[in-house]
């Protein structure tokens, strides 16, 4: 076999791994988390305000300021609803974008495009579970002129992203049970935060009850009921905000 006829078979073959490796992840990608039974008892999903690709939530009278909320790896942004319902009840605008094959990490800077378009808010915040949460640090790192504050469920920043030398006002909460963000990498990671850091454990919550999509494969079973965990979240969310003056 000469030179060139080998060349040409390997780049051939490299193309045809490539395919499959992307297929197979594209087919992966999509088999997604959805909002549960009870969250769908909770949030009329078909009476959701649709923008674009992003949930809306408007709280009744003049928001207060705004919150992007990026879904973890594979969650349907609706798992979300009843977490960004009670924001908006407590005076806020939160979105929930879908994101590139359903990874956050795919689609960071969606929080530009969520800016530009609801322009009339002047502060925003960032926020993620997991994953996303991931990519909601990894914005607010590279934006930090943009943003009030980073608020993390179930989540800590990459190394990429050291927040130690500023003073970015942080939430992170995490839960008891969780076994996919568990305590020790919570504390493991806590000098990658500011100093402006709040933390707070949701006691007997796991990891899937920061959104409300059933149970996720590698988790610890929670004690306290979904609607428990949502609310204690949302009471901790709301405190944490009002620190702020609007």
């Amino acid at each position: 076999m000469n030179r060139k006829k080998f060349f040409t078979i390997s780049l051939s073959t490299l193309l045809i791994i490539s395919v499959l490796g992307f297929t197979t992840f594209y087919i992966w990608s999509q088999q997604t988390y959805k909002a549960s039974e009870e969250m769908s008892s909770y949030v009329n999903l078909s009476e959701i305000q649709h923008e674009k690709n992003w949930l809306v939530f408007e709280p009744d009278g003049q928001p207060k300021s705004g919150i992007i909320f990026y879904p973890g790896a594979k969650v349907e942004p609706e798992a979300y609803s009843y977490y960004a319902q009670g924001l908006a009840s407590g005076g806020y605008v939160v979105i929930i974008p879908q994101v590139n094959l359903n990874f956050a990490l795919f689609d960071i800077n969606q929080a530009n495009q969520i800016m530009e378009k609801f322009s009339d808010i002047t502060k925003w915040f960032v926020s993620g579970h997991s994953l996303g949460g991931v990519a909601a640090a990894s914005y607010a790192y590279n934006n930090l002129e943009n943003i009030e504050g980073l608020i993390l469920l179930a989540s800590y920043p990459s190394n990429s992203s050291d927040f130690s030398e500023t003073d970015l006002p942080t939430l992170s909460l995490y839960a008891e049970y969780d076994e996919l963000t568990t305590k020790e990498k919570i504390n493991d990671t806590k000098h990658l935060l500011s100093s402006e850091t709040t933390f707070y454990e949701v006691k007997g919550g796991n990891h899937a009850q920061f959104g409300m999509y059933g149970i996720q494969k590698g988790d610890g079973v929670a004690t306290i009921s979904p609607e428990e965990q949502q609310n204690q979240i949302i009471q901790e969310t709301l405190q944490w905000l009002n620190i702020f003056k609007h």
